[in-house]
C-alpha cells in the first residue's frame, strides 16, 4: 500500500491545495493531509483545529484522505502514519528552492522517505494562502479561490478584527 503525507500550514486551504490533494488521492492508496500546528515561519490566521475542519469538510468526498495535525518533525509524522512519500505542490521556481532544501534535510533524517512534487495546475499556479488573505483583508472576493466556509470565515475575520 502506497501512503502519502501532504504537509502544509493550509492557512487557509485554497482550491489549489485541494487540487494537489485530489490528484495525490488518485495516485496513492492513502493520503494524510498534515496541518502544521507549530508554524516556524509565520503565525497562522486560523487555529490548527479550524484548518483541520476546513480540510475535512473539503475532502470528505475523497475516501482515502485523512486530515491530521502535525507537531514536530514531518519525518516523525510520516513514520507515525506509515507514509513512504511526502507530497508537495510546486507553483514556481521559488517554491522549488525552499522545498528542495527541505527534501534534502528530510532525506538525511529518513533515507527511505521519498519527496514527490506535483506541479500546480496552470489555473492555480498563481494562488497562495497569503495572497488570498491579502485580497480578503482589503474586501476583495475570494469565493472562487477557497472553499465556501473558508470564504465566509475570511469575510468574518476581516470585518470583525477581534474575532
Amino acid at each position: 500500500m502506497k501512503t502519502a503525507l501532504c504537509p502544509g500550514t493550509y492557512d487557509p486551504v485554497t482550491v489549489g491545495h485541494l487540487d494537489i490533494i485530489s490528484r495525490c488521492a488518485n495516485n496513492f492508496d492513502m493520503v494524510f493531509v498534515a496541518v502544521v500546528n507549530d508554524a516556524f515561519r509565520k503565525q497562522p490566521l486560523f487555529s490548527a483545529e479550524e484548518r483541520v475542519s476546513f480540510l475535512e469538510e473539503s475532502t470528505k468526498h475523497l475516501p482515502n484522505v485523512s486530515v491530521v495535525v502535525l507537531e514536530g518533525l514531518v519525518v516523525e509524522k510520516a513514520r507515525e502514519v506509515g507514509a513512504d512519500s511526502l507530497v508537495k505542490g510546486l507553483r514556481a521556481v521559488t517554491d522549488f528552492e525552499y522545498e528542495f532544501q527541505m527534501a534534502q534535510l528530510n532525506k538525511k533524517l529518513d533515507p527511505d522517505l521519498e519527496t514527490v512534487y506535483l506541479m500546480a495546475s496552470p489555473e492555480y499556479s498563481f494562488l497562495s494562502s497569503s495572497g488570498v488573505k491579502e485580497i480578503a483583508r482589503f474586501g476583495g472576493c475570494v469565493d472562487d479561490l477557497v472553499p465556501p466556509r473558508v470564504a465566509e470565515r475570511l469575510a468574518h475575520v476581516y470585518s470583525h478584527p477581534e474575532a
